[in-house]
């Protein structure tokens, strides 16, 4: 028994689309600047557009919105340096305190279950003096023969750096040129209606990016608040950056962590420190997690909490770091998608048979 036309059609369909994703997924570290330029060129082209507008030459609103994009990239990564610059030098002197306090109260504890440990404060303190105290070209020596082994990583990081920009701003220059190349490889009688379906995923994605940048301020103002009330010499530069981090889901929201105890233990004696942070993130987590995300966010776009929770690990695992970034904006579209077909199947003839 041979296959219809539309039949036919529709398997040479799902066999492009089956090699499509297969080559995404086998050249996924190659695509990955190109992914992440086409992410920013999406959030940024509107503004780009109304500059140009109002009469500013492309090439020049290009610039200026990305050189906008950068100043912010940068002062988000710069509130980590009075972080470190405070906390290294104290880190030189006090670490090798908070690790004796730290081996008087565990090692017992791992004596009684036969596991014996012992810290040595004192070639724990010679260590930092020689890395810490050490001159940049030392360090950036000592580093580099570090990652000798993963130095495809350092060679990654840093093409990524230069690559992504260089995508982003060609693409923003190019947009509605691309944009017109998508139109022209619909057939006409379809265009109606992909035109529907991109401008229902323009407002969904419009509404993610206003719901997460609301989160994201309020948690900032959050972890910076709820830190000061616990007396954190650090409150504001440390949950400010948490907060604006956590639109890397995880990743964000772990380096703050981070950030905050190295602050806590450095600053206070006992476990005080430790304790305020975990008081402080684990309620921001909750927060976060379980209500302004879902709620900001996951109902703007048509997404139940458990939906939202289950997009951020699938994408999570099958595409690792850049599937975790794209997993609720590709989930917006994907629930655009997926109402589109039910309405088309609830009011076909199949349906009411």
């Amino acid at each position: 028994m041979g296959l219809t036309p539309s039949q036919r059609r529709i398997l040479n369909w799902a066999l492009l689309a089956a090699v499509a994703l297969g080559l995404l997924w086998l050249l996924g570290p190659v695509l990955t600047p190109f992914v992440i330029g086409a992410v920013l060129a999406y959030a940024l082209h509107p503004a780009v557009e109304q500059l140009a507008a109002r009469r500013v030459p492309r090439l020049v609103a290009v610039m200026l919105v990305e050189i906008a994009a950068l100043v912010a990239l940068a002062a988000l990564i710069l509130l980590i340096v009075p972080i470190l610059s405070k906390e290294l030098p104290l880190l030189n002197e006090q670490l090798p305190l908070l690790v004796e306090r730290i081996n008087r109260a565990v090692s017992p504890w791992l004596a009684q279950m036969g596991i014996h440990v012992s810290l040595d404060p004192a070639s724990l303190r010679e260590f930092l003096i020689k890395y810490l105290n050490a001159n940049w070209d030392e360090g950036i020596a000592a580093a580099l023969v570090s990652a000798r082994i993963g130095g495809s990583i350092v060679v990654t990081v840093v093409g990524y750096v230069i690559l992504v920009p260089v995508v982003l701003f060609y693409l923003l220059v190019d947009w509605p040129f691309y944009v017109l190349r998508a139109i022209a490889l619909v057939p006409p009688r379809l265009r109606p209606r992909v035109a529907s379906f991109v401008d229902d995923c323009d407002v969904v994605l419009g509404q993610y990016l206003r719901g997460q940048l609301l989160v994201m301020l309020m948690m900032a103002a959050f972890y910076s608040v709820g830190l000061a009330l616990f007396g954190f010499e650090l409150a504001v530069p440390v949950g400010v950056f948490t907060g604006l981090a956590i639109f890397v889901p995880y990743v964000g929201f772990g380096i703050g962590m981070i950030l905050a105890l190295l602050a806590g233990a450095l600053q206070f004696t006992g476990w005080y420190g430790p304790i305020a942070v975990f008081v402080v993130y684990g309620i921001g987590q909750i927060v976060e997690g379980l209500f302004l995300t879902p709620k900001m966010v996951g109902q703007r776009i048509g997404m139940s909490t458990l939906t939202v929770i289950f997009a951020l690990f699938a994408f999570g695992h099958l595409f690792g770091f850049v599937g975790v970034l794209v997993a609720l904006p590709a989930s917006a579209l994907i629930a655009v998608a997926t109402a589109r077909l039910r309405a088309s199947y609830t009011q076909s003839t199949l349906y009411n048979g």
